[in-house]
């Protein structure tokens, strides 16, 4: 398709260049299907094509699917992330979405920021029937399991989604041998296999009642694909590595359609790629098998710092206690921490405001001393190492608890469940080198403590992460998560409609509160799916030396470019113009 776009001068209204796209299709241009198409599609479908409206529409008077009984429902369930996981094409930021429809009567509705068709796809073959009509057709074409998404990926206007939220299965084996493989034995240990459209909470469930424990994402809505394309951090990192460590095969349907099974002893780069190579670019997973642990006991500690606020020591103690963090992920140990400023918390005992820290230390007890007197004791003596030079200054306090399993203490802890609200994430990954630079450290939390309050600090890597063995020789993940220990996470808010703030904002977050950590990690990266969607340079960020393998492997298995997002793989070479995804 071709479109003339015409740039003007805003100054001279001035026509000065004219240039000639190769463009998607789009409602309105010549080769956008017909509806008797689109009709032939759903036939083939069973009827699994959906042309939804936007879900705020139900409070919106002027629009078709008004409904004043539903609206109330939409309002209480666009905050959490489960309502948004079983819409078709709703996502958990609404910016992600343009804001085109938000559930409030007052505000603007339309369906401009959202996908036109979706295939509700319930198998493989669904799955393969939307990318042939969204291929042969020049359509831009997405893919949703969960809208999780903080990148946009699986949202776009003007597009054919995928929606795999209901390919749903999951089956165990004690011992697993890839497709194609001519083992002698099985893989050793459990493996799960699991549809595209399960969630954590699930698969975690039902491994849990087989006495198992996986490698899981924090949320309990989070889909398993987007996570395992992405790397996928988690409280067991420190011990068994990441998620995309854990997988052992993947069920594909390719940009050609090709519904293919991928592992170490076929289609070995595509294996290579999917496992942290971004999602939404190499074809779209319908199932994966992962590897399974025994569960054992699980050992938790929440721990608080506080001191008076607009004190010196607090910023040379949270420095020094950052810096013991390469050890605790080194004995296997994971923390989801935060930094708080002149902060005031029941939840942390602390009724008049503190500058502080309060974290929840995870350790499995692998080990027979592991147990809650021992992190306790190593934990306490790490809060009195960064404190003893100012004595009687800090308050401190440790709580210890064992759980008989991990899902034990994940099923009321997951999250966050937090949704309906316009905001764009940054992250860094933190080495021993950077955890451990003193000045430059201090440097960088007296800048972000402030501006971010809470300052996300996650440990979620460590021994299992750096010598993990993914099958097939490796895998995709940004190598600098192979000497990372921390994950640290910024973000930027703003109220809707507020184009000025959302740039300043933004502007905040790519040049100030992320450039403050690439400046102290200048040779590390970022986590691809909590990332800054403006990352400069965000081909070395988020994949570092893998990204001119994984270009190649992107051209070769999508040389038309049937899937595109920002930012991924091999995304060069098209831009987003007026919703129209062009080749420029």
């Amino acid at each position: 398709m071709f479109f003339y776009i015409i740039q003007l001068l805003s100054l001279a209204s001035t026509v000065v260049a004219v240039s000639y796209l190769t463009c998607k299709s789009t409602p309105g241009s010549k080769d956008w299907p017909s509806d008797a198409e689109w009709a032939q599609l759903n036939l083939t479908l069973s009827g699994r094509l959906l042309k939804p409206s936007p879900p705020g529409a139900v409070c919106h008077p002027d629009q078709p699917t008004f409904n004043s009984e539903a609206c109330p429902v939409v309002q209480a369930g666009w905050n959490t992330t489960i309502w948004h996981t079983n819409n078709p094409v709703s996502s958990v930021l609404n910016n992600v979405n343009n804001d085109t429809c938000l559930p409030e009567p007052t505000d603007p509705c339309s369906g401009e920021g959202y996908p036109i068709y979706v295939v509700n796809a319930t198998s493989a073959d669904d799955v393969k029937k939307g990318v042939d009509f969204a291929r042969e057709k020049n359509i831009r074409l997405i893919v949703k399991a969960t809208g999780h998404d903080y990148m946009g990926r699986s949202s776009a206007p003007k597009s054919l989604s995928i929606w795999t939220h209901h390919i749903k299965n999951i089956s165990f084996q004690d011992g697993f041998t890839p497709n194609g493989c001519n083992f002698s034995d099985p893989i050793e240990g459990a493996a799960i296999t699991i549809g595209a459209g399960e969630q954590m909470i699930n698969i975690d469930y039902q491994a849990h009642l087989r006495n198992l424990t996986i490698v899981s994402g924090g949320g309990g809505t989070v889909g398993h694909g987007g996570y395992l394309t992405g790397a996928g951090h988690a409280a067991l990192s420190s011990t068994y590595g990441l998620g995309a460590d854990q997988v052992l095969e993947m069920e594909l349907v390719t940009p050609g359609g090709d519904i293919i099974i991928i592992n170490e002893c076929q289609h070995t780069d595509l294996f290579w790629a999917v496992r942290g190579g971004g999602g939404s670019t190499f074809g779209v997973i319908t199932s994966v098998t992962i590897k399974a642990f025994p569960s054992s006991t699980f050992l938790v500690a929440t721990v608080f710092l506080g001191i008076k606020i607009g004190t010196e020591a607090y910023w040379d103690v949270a420095t020094s206690l950052l810096g013991k963090f390469p050890a605790l992920g080194d004995q296997g140990m994971t923390a989801y921490s935060e930094f708080v400023y002149n902060y005031t918390s029941a939840d942390l005992n602390s009724s008049t405001p503190v500058d502080g820290f309060s974290g929840t230390f995870i350790l499995p007890a692998l080990h027979s001393e592991n147990t809650t007197e021992s992190l306790t004791a190593t934990l306490r003596k790490v809060l009195d190492d960064v404190t003893a030079p100012y004595p009687n200054q800090f308050t401190s306090s440790i709580s210890s608890q064992s759980y008989p399993d991990f899902y034990t203490w994940y099923l009321p802890s997951n999250g966050p469940n937090n949704a309906g609200f316009d905001a764009q994430t940054g992250s860094r990954l933190l080495d021993g080198k950077a955890l451990t630079n003193a000045s430059g450290l201090k440097e960088a939390l007296k800048l972000l403590i402030p501006a971010q309050s809470p300052l996300q600090i996650y440990l979620v890597s460590g021994k299992g992460v750096h010598n993990a063995q993914p099958r097939g020789g490796g895998n995709a993940v940004n190598p600098a998560w192979r000497s990372a220990y921390v994950h640290t996470v910024v973000g930027a808010y703003w109220e809707p409609f507020d184009l000025a703030e959302k740039a300043k904002q933004e502007e905040l977050l790519t040049n100030t509160y992320v450039e403050a950590w690439r400046k102290l990690a200048p040779d590390t990266g970022a986590y691809v799916n909590e990332a800054d969607v403006n990352e400069p340079n965000f081909q070395q960020a988020f994949w570092g030396d893998h990204y001119p393998r994984l270009v190649s492997i992107k051209k070769a298995v999508d040389p038309t470019d049937v899937f595109w997002c920002h930012p991924c793989v091999g995304n060069e070479g098209w831009k987003v113009i007026d919703d129209v995804l062009c080749r420029v």
